[in-house]
């Protein structure tokens, strides 16, 4: 069996109420039927087991945990936990919390009535909390930024890997979030000649399942949407920087060719993008 050994690492930064932080990192080769708790924490505390078994209880429930497991404590909330007698866990634990720590760990799942996670074995998930420990242990000033960049890598392995829905695909179908992903990706690249074939090996889905969702919630195809996403952008342009030739415009909003452009906007808007600057510009309160 093996010596038991433990080590741990705090954040040298000073946590400064921010959005996130990681407070410290650790590692522990536990002994036989080795216990914490019933005990309460101030934070968020992750294990995540690379060998060994041992149970993990909550207020409401108990679990058998093995190689690839981890569990969340919960700020507030009465835990304990022991290892086996004749095969004691091995784990490491990252501590963190933040004004943005509550919203992260409810878009994983990891609940208070599931604050456990199955996963597969040999997991990165160890690694990036000994990258996480070896930081803090040189105490450079990039630790804290090094240490918030690994946690992100550990939440997406979490939600890459998990075998239970997480709370945010309970709370909003995976539709929906598919479609905010395609309206998030025209709103930020509009301004770019990218195309809806683009748009759709981006984000690894079928055209023809993209435009059938995507028209489902909203009530317009996605080549509609991005073009009176540019058409509207256009419009603030006409009005704000009269210096810009409708070609300039044009080419600002993605749209190569300027006749293309200019019959587009007189069919969405019902004049062309000169009468419009024009009619604009002599009344400035009008913005239609």
């Amino acid at each position: 069996m093996m010596k038991p050994t433990y080590s741990v690492a705090s954040n040298p930064a000073q946590h400064g109420g921010g959005w996130l932080h990681v407070r410290f990192a650790g590692e522990s080769q536990t002994s036989p039927e080795h216990a914490l708790g019933p005990k309460i924490f101030d934070h968020y505390l992750l294990h995540v087991i690379e060998s060994g078994y041992g149970i993990f209880r909550t207020e409401t429930d108990k679990f058998q945990l093995g190689p690839g497991d981890c569990f969340l404590i919960h700020p507030g909330q009465i835990v304990s936990y022991v290892s086996d007698a004749s095969q004691p866990w091995r784990y490491r634990w990252v501590a963190f919390d933040g004004k943005q720590a509550d919203e992260e760990v409810y878009r994983l799942g990891l609940t208070l009535e599931k604050p456990v996670l199955r996963l597969v074995e040999n997991n990165p998930l160890p690694g990036y909390v000994s990258l996480i420990q070896s930081h803090f242990q040189s105490r450079e000033d990039s630790s804290h930024i090094a240490s918030i960049g690994y946690l992100h890598l550990i939440w997406a392995e979490i939600m890459n890997q998990s075998d239970q829905p997480s709370q945010l695909t309970l709370a909003e179908p995976q539709v929906q979030r598919t479609v905010k992903q395609m309206i998030n990706y025209m709103t930020s690249q509009y301004a770019h000649p990218v195309s809806i074939e683009q748009m759709c090996t981006g984000l690894g889905y079928n055209r023809a399942y993209l435009s059938r969702i995507f028209k489902q919630e909203t009530g317009m195809t996605p080549i509609t949407y991005l073009l009176k996403l540019r058409v509207d952008q256009s419009k603030r342009l006409l009005r704000e920087r009269p210096d810009l030739s409708i070609e300039q415009v044009s080419a600002s909003v993605g749209l190569t060719d300027p006749l293309y452009f200019s019959r587009q906007f007189k069919r969405l808007v019902g004049r062309s993008p000169s009468q419009y600057r024009k009619e604009t510009l002599a009344s400035p309160l009008r913005t239609d």
